[in-house]
């Protein structure tokens, strides 16, 4: 009787991943179309970030010149972002059925008694910064140096 059980569950579990790996690979072909756009300085610079954040295209209005380098560098990194978060937000909403439907799998300890989760010893990812790098001292005479410059300066 309780192998029958076991049976069932492990059987329920291997539909349950078989359907789950179909959906992944749905949604990833979903999110690979997916595109934001923000704009920035009263929609003088328009920036398209691609389904990973990448960057696809930059607009700038005929009226771009009355900025400063300065205020158009800042404008185009506040609209990637903003375009960045959005498509973000877009993936996380794509993503939401096929987690639902990932609860409602059994886990591991519902088969072993004593058996941890899986999930609870995957590591967190921190959030990348979204501010610019720190250049770092070199140590000679205080020089910054890029970290990918191929000569000191």
């Amino acid at each position: 009787m309780v192998n029958e059980r076991m049976a069932a569950d492990m059987a329920t579990m291997l539909d349950g991943l078989q359907a789950q790996m179909q959906g992944i690979a749905e949604l990833q072909q979903q999110r690979s179309k997916l595109t934001a756009t923000a704009q920035a300085c009263d929609k003088r610079i328009s920036v398209t970030v691609n389904a990973d954040g990448m960057v696809v295209e930059t607009h700038f209005a005929e009226n771009i010149a009355d900025l400063s380098y300065e205020e158009i560098a800042e404008a185009v990194t506040a609209a990637a972002q903003a375009a960045t978060q959005g498509v973000l937000a877009r993936s996380r909403e794509l993503m939401q059925p096929l987690l639902e439907r990932k609860k409602r799998l059994p886990k591991l300890s519902e088969f072993i008694e004593g058996a941890p989760d899986l999930e609870d010893f995957l590591p967190k990812a921190p959030p990348a910064p979204t501010t610019p790098p720190r250049i770092r001292s070199t140590g000679d005479n205080d020089v910054s140096r890029s970290l990918i410059a191929d000569k000191d300066r």
